[in-house]
């Protein structure tokens, strides 16, 4: 009978102990489980791919990508999170598409994961990754409807996020004596320079729509400038606006034949294949540099910060990953965003060939000597501007219909800035006022 006894009170305690085994494992619940992460058909997604497998072996979760190419990703992700029951479980956003996503209730605030123990690693740390990515991709509701404040939720992580750098040829700049430009001035300065010696001096986008606007941002942050004042009326006509178009037409004028018709890998090329001394847009030339497929000029680029003007403004852009409404699997596509956005995995995707997004990757001494870019990257980001353009569901025709029509203007004629711009200017308040951004304004104003 005592036997008996010991027996069943030995089982009892292995019962206990397996079953806390399993408890131990914040996996286990969700062994089996599917789940189906829409994202884009892009470099750093593509490395991605090994650390999902990895994902998948370790934590017994399955995952099927759905990677469609970057202009069909926005009409497929509408279609599927405005369903009852979605097929998706993850999305991956651009940056300009939050707002809209949260506006039409398609997204999951991710602070009820935040509160569960059982979910959150406690070795996350989310104050590691950079600040700009987080406020950038994934904060909806506060100042402007897009930036943080009271009132602004966390929806997203980033993930494939990115802010400019000015990468130049290291050799061309030692041949000639040619001092990195710090600042605005300084950089008109060596792209005459690099003129007069016969070098094409900056690359840039410029072919008409989102990619001529692009351009014009790039330079519009540091110049002082903004696309809306805080009462959303437009300033694309201020004196930094306008001198930020007029910059981009020296660019133009100094840089490599063709600027008119490049998008970013136009304009990529041209520095890469030696036909341009500068590059001045995202830190993705780095990686670009460095692949043989893409670059004749490995080992002859350096890294330097955006220049100043009035102020420092990088951009910040890129892809930020969350859970759609309509998912029925959200706690384990948690698990996967935090897997992928954890410390580990920010440096495996580093390992992979993908950027990070945490300040300790990029300051890490380990990847210093093969990423030249890093501590350049992490000097930047503090002053990386999430509020580089307007975050709104109407930007997408600001962008195309207004100014990437105006600034084709300002870069292929000689015609004067100031009432292109003025011009451009009337049609966004025309937009603004159609969507009604100054109903309570004018309400205000008639009492």
């Amino acid at each position: 009978m005592a036997y008996k006894t010991l027996r069943s009170v030995a089982t009892g305690l292995t019962a206990i102990l397996l079953a806390s085994a399993a408890h131990a494992n914040p996996y286990a619940e969700f062994e089996g489980t599917t789940i189906v992460v829409s994202w884009p058909a892009l470099a750093h997604f593509n490395a991605a791919e090994e650390l999902v497998e990895e994902f998948i072996e370790e934590t017994g979760i399955n995952v099927e990508v759905d990677a469609l190419q970057y202009l069909a990703l926005r009409d497929r992700q509408l279609l599927e999170m405005s369903k009852p029951e979605g097929d998706y479980d993850v999305v991956s956003w651009v940056v300009m598409w939050k707002g809209e996503y949260v506006n039409k209730g398609l997204l999951t605030p991710l602070s009820q994961f935040f509160t569960d123990a059982s979910l959150v690693d406690p070795m996350y740390d989310i104050d590691d990754i950079a600040d700009a990515y987080l406020q950038n991709g994934g904060v909806v509701g506060g100042d402007l409807g897009y930036l943080p404040g009271p009132s602004g939720a966390l929806y997203g992580i980033p993930f494939g996020a990115e802010t400019s750098i000015l990468a130049y040829r290291q050799d061309i700049f030692d041949e000639h004596g040619i001092e990195i430009p710090e600042t605005y001035d300084e950089l008109r300065a060596v792209m005459q320079q690099l003129h007069d010696l016969g070098i094409p001096a900056l690359t840039s986008r410029g072919t008409t729509g989102h990619q001529v606007t692009a351009a014009w941002l790039f330079h519009l942050a540091p110049l002082g400038g903004r696309v809306f004042d805080d009462q959303w009326n437009p300033v694309v006509n201020s004196p930094e606006a306008v001198e930020a178009a007029e910059f981009l037409r020296e660019v133009v004028r100094t840089g490599p034949v063709g600027i008119p018709t490049f998008g970013f890998g136009e304009a990529a090329a041209a520095f890469l294949q030696g036909e341009a001394a500068m590059h001045l847009d995202t830190l993705k030339i780095a990686a670009m540099s460095r692949n043989p497929d893409l670059s004749t000029i490995d080992g002859n680029v350096g890294y330097a910060l955006h220049p100043v003007g009035s102020r420092c403004g990088a951009e910040t852009g890129g892809f930020a990953l969350g859970i759609p409404a309509n998912s029925q699997n959200q706690e384990a596509a948690f698990l996967f965003i935090q897997y992928l956005t954890s410390r580990q995995g920010d440096r495996r995707m580093v390992e992979l060939g993908g950027d990070p997004i945490r300040i300790s990757t990029l300051q890490d001494p380990a990847f210093a000597e093969r990423f030249t870019e890093f501590p350049v990257v992490a000097e930047q980001l503090p002053c990386a501007d999430p509020n580089w353009r307007p975050l709104i569901p109407e930007w997408n025709e600001l962008n195309i219909d207004v100014l990437g029509q105006a600034l084709t203007q300002v870069i292929t004629t000689d015609d004067p800035v100031q009432p292109i711009m003025d011009a451009a200017n009337e049609q966004i308040r025309a937009i603004m006022e159609r969507e009604g951004y100054y109903v309570w304004a004018d309400y205000r104003a008639a009492q």
